[in-house]
């Protein structure tokens, strides 16, 4: 566990503690404002990672502990970072078991609807939107529009919300998009699912996109370039 891990720890502990104090108190100052502020960005923080519940008593011990710097803690600081850890680390593998249950369940649904194409590779599309333009190759590189969610809809990337269309290789991108580009012909505007294993698979992608998660697109294809 990193010092910026261990800060963050700190000060959600803080919160934490004080936060029975001073629930019925307004804001009356900077520090009460500053204080807050922390308290509702480490919270939301705590909330992406997963944590849903702290015992806040013993919380409020291990602050006063630290607070009076006399060494005496129930476990040593050593101890603490391997208790961290291992949770972090099982809690991740929990997260990502049921993102990959999650998507089979939910592609599983979306197969049997009216209109769902399943191709051998497990891509599933339904046209939105037909074209009667040339369809790209492998060797192309075209121009879309796209809006890319999770299942549950979180919005993810979308280059309709920024207005702007963008373009890339058709071998540039992920499996499922490879596949699906060369099925389009210009003007074809698409519903892809895209099971994990064709998509970003257990690496995810940045903070948006977690491990082994099945996305949902929805693709036109304006331009073969």
């Amino acid at each position: 566990m990193d010092s910026k891990s261990q800060l963050q720890i700190l000060i959600f502990c803080l919160f934490m503690f004080f936060s029975s104090l001073v629930i019925a108190q307004d804001l009356t100052n900077k520090l009460d404002s500053v204080s807050y502020s922390l308290g509702l960005m480490l919270g939301n923080n705590i909330k992406k990672d997963g944590i849903k519940e702290v015992n806040q008593e013993i919380v409020a011990k291990a602050i006063e502990d630290v607070m009076q710097d006399d060494g005496d803690y129930k476990i040593t600081r050593q101890a603490a970072k391997i208790y961290y850890t291992n949770y972090m680390t099982a809690l991740k593998k929990e997260k990502t078991k049921a993102a990959r249950a999650d998507g089979e369940a939910y592609l599983l649904k979306n197969a049997t609807k009216k209109g769902v194409i399943t191709t051998a590779s497990g891509l599933q599309y339904e046209v939105m939107k037909k074209g009667d333009g040339p369809m790209p190759t492998a060797k192309d590189k075209v121009e879309v529009h796209y809006h890319g969610t999770l299942i549950d809809g979180t919005v993810f990337d979308s280059s309709v919300d920024r207005g702007k269309t963008i373009s890339f290789p058709v071998m540039g991108v992920i499996k499922g998009w490879q596949e699906a580009l060369q099925l389009m012909h210009v003007g074809d505007k698409l519903k892809l699912t895209i099971p994990q294993s064709l998509a970003y698979g257990k690496r995810g992608a940045g903070a948006n996109i977690p491990p082994y998660s099945t996305l949902v697109f929805e693709v036109e294809l304006f331009g073969i370039q």
